[in-house]
């Protein structure tokens, strides 16, 4: 496991905790990645609640309520999926804030419309508006998950 993935989850889990709060994630192309990191730590069961890993699409809409709508217009690497991702993992959850990502790690999948390395992360707490980003990694399919799940630990604002 990368040391430096533990330690930013670490402070993140102490930021959390120090204002009791519980967080879930919702991944993709991570495929439990986040969540993986963060249960490396112990304790961490004091402000981590639970995590989806939702790499199909019908397993977004099943488990997120990722509308399939948004899948057929959009994509399931976009904006608007992340959103619905992240809104779905809190509303499917009792976590108080939640990480959600999804991407195309590559090495295939790619479009000239979405290369290998472009990822989606949202955020997002109870009852404030949800915030995406869209980042574009480069490297190996490994690099690029690492790189994810470092975007998506750094990127939440406790």
């Amino acid at each position: 496991m990368d040391n430096e993935l533990i330690a930013i989850a670490d402070q993140t889990g102490q930021r959390l905790k120090s204002k009791g709060l519980m967080i879930v994630t919702a991944e993709s192309c991570t495929g439990g990645w986040i969540a993986q990191v963060i249960t490396e730590i112990a304790g961490s069961s004091a402000w981590f609640e639970r995590g989806f890993v939702t790499y199909s699409n019908l397993s977004k809409t099943e488990m997120l309520g990722v509308k399939n709508e948004t899948l057929e217009t959009y994509g399931a690497v976009s904006a608007q999926t992340a959103i619905e991702m992240v809104n779905g993992a809190l509303s499917h959850s009792t976590a108080d804030c939640a990480i959600a990502v999804t991407g195309i790690a590559g090495p295939d999948g790619g479009s000239a419309e979405k290369p290998v390395g472009t990822v989606f992360i949202a955020w997002t707490y109870k009852n404030q508006p949800s915030k995406v980003i869209k980042k574009q990694f480069n490297g190996s399919r490994h690099e690029i998950r690492i790189q994810t799940v470092k975007a998506a630990l750094q990127g939440l604002t406790i």
